[in-house]
């Protein structure tokens, strides 16, 4: 499986696993030239920019490589773009988790609410 594919479909099983704990799916791969959200989802008057990393061979230190401060500043900033394309969403709060798949040593689907913020 190509690097392509195997991020499908971790973004596909992460989608299956926010909507079975009552997440709406309101986007996936969002994008502007300023980059990409991998999944916009929304429960209870939050909306909710989820980076997906699958990492079937991944460790703790390449979460942390993958989510430099560079990344998490791009994931920022294509977010105000979103919500300013986006205004029914103002009065909500906002959220950045990440979810990682398959990593040795964690669950399946292992979901970190508020993995970062501005």
């Amino acid at each position: 499986m190509n690097t392509r594919s195997l991020g499908n479909e971790g973004e596909n099983r992460a989608c299956l696993y926010l909507e079975e704990k009552g997440y709406k799916i309101i986007d996936r791969n969002w994008r502007t030239q300023r980059g990409e959200i991998d999944i916009i989802a929304y429960k209870e008057n939050t909306i909710v920019f989820v980076e997906v990393k699958t990492l079937p061979n991944g460790t703790l230190d390449m979460i942390q490589k993958e989510l430099n401060h560079q990344k998490q500043q791009r994931i920022l900033k294509t977010s105000k773009c979103y919500l300013l394309n986006h205004r029914q969403y103002n009065d909500s709060y906002v959220r950045f988790d990440v979810i990682v798949i398959d990593m040795p040593g964690l669950e399946e689907v292992y979901h970190i609410e508020n993995a970062f913020s501005e």
